[in-house]
């Protein structure tokens, strides 16, 4: 008997009936739910007025955090990955606009040149790692080679092998050395990703977020996950842990990012004092050169009240 003829025989029962091939029923998955340490009835409902008082509170906790990392001298990095689109940029953004540049600073690096691809792998990231009094967020990292590279072929079996083993001892030598190192994940669904993707074609001031290599991540999108799970077990320490922001929602994604980020360092309000102006310096004896020598930029946009004497 040939073995199609065996598969046809084990298909029918002895009455000649055909039987259930059970080994073919498929149960969709439920969609995964997201477990949170916050009980319901502690949770806050968010909505557009209630996240501009709460993104306002959670700035002005950012600035004492700011003053503390100054006033302690404290060494902190702060590493954003995830999906494209996931939100990382909103995120980031909202940290940085009411902080000082020269103490909290963003680092997005370009694709690797052709020097630095000759380079030991974290070498070119070595640099941008904080000082004293300084913070760095990182928008995308080293771990380029464990996603992007990885999928996309950009790394060999050998190269990603090696990260995956370096990664870790490299990690815990940053922490011995005294930097505060926290690592977010953003995690966003198949069908958000896709209506952000949408957006970003149909809105030209955001068209160039979106990359060729951002639409080839939509088609690898299982690979892209396969890839962040062993990036996950491989990377996911005791002194680094890994910290996943489900970032469905961009308004409570920033909210919880900023508010677990003020939870990870213990700080004191050290706000300075409020300041008094002193008196302007009195006029002695100096004269003004000609307001005609000076170049102007042209003033095509005024203020209401202007435009409104200009038309009497």
């Amino acid at each position: 008997m040939s073995k199609k003829d065996k598969k046809v025989k084990k298909k029918h029962s002895k009455d000649g009936s055909k039987k259930k091939d059970h080994s073919k029923t498929v149960t969709k998955p439920k969609p995964q739910e997201i477990v949170s340490s916050v009980p319901a009835d502690q949770q806050m409902k968010i909505t557009k007025k209630i996240y501009k008082k709460e993104l306002a509170r959670l700035q002005k906790e950012l600035i004492r955090l700011q003053e503390w990392i100054k006033h302690k001298k404290l060494k902190v990095v702060v590493i954003f990955e995830g999906r494209d689109a996931a939100g990382k940029g909103g995120v980031i953004k909202r940290i940085t606009e009411s902080l000082n540049p020269r103490v909290c600073r963003v680092t997005a690096l370009p694709a690797p040149t052709e020097r630095e691809k000759t380079q030991w792998y974290f070498q070119r990231y070595v640099p941008h790692l904080p000082a004293g009094s300084e913070m760095v967020l990182f928008d995308r990292s080293w771990y380029n080679r464990a996603g992007v590279e990885r999928v996309m072929g950009f790394c060999t079996n050998e190269e990603y092998t090696e990260f995956l083993r370096s990664v870790p001892e490299f990690e815990r030598m940053l922490v011995r050395s005294g930097i505060i190192l926290i690592k977010y994940w953003f995690s966003v669904s198949d069908q958000e990703q896709e209506l952000r993707f949408q957006s970003r074609i149909d809105e030209p001031t955001k068209r160039w977020k979106l990359s060729p290599m951002d639409l080839k991540s939509r088609s690898r999108w299982v690979e892209y996950s396969k890839a962040k799970d062993e990036m996950f077990a491989h990377t996911d320490i005791k002194q680094a842990p890994w910290y996943v922001v489900n970032a469905d929602n961009k308004k409570c994604a920033r909210l919880n990012c900023i508010r677990h980020l003020l939870s990870m360092i213990q700080y004191d309000d050290l706000t300075p004092k409020p300041i008094e102006l002193p008196p302007r310096q009195k006029n002695e004896g100096y004269i003004r050169p000609p307001i005609t020598d000076q170049t102007f930029v042209t003033e095509f946009y005024i203020p209401e009240s202007n435009a409104g004497d200009a038309k009497h």
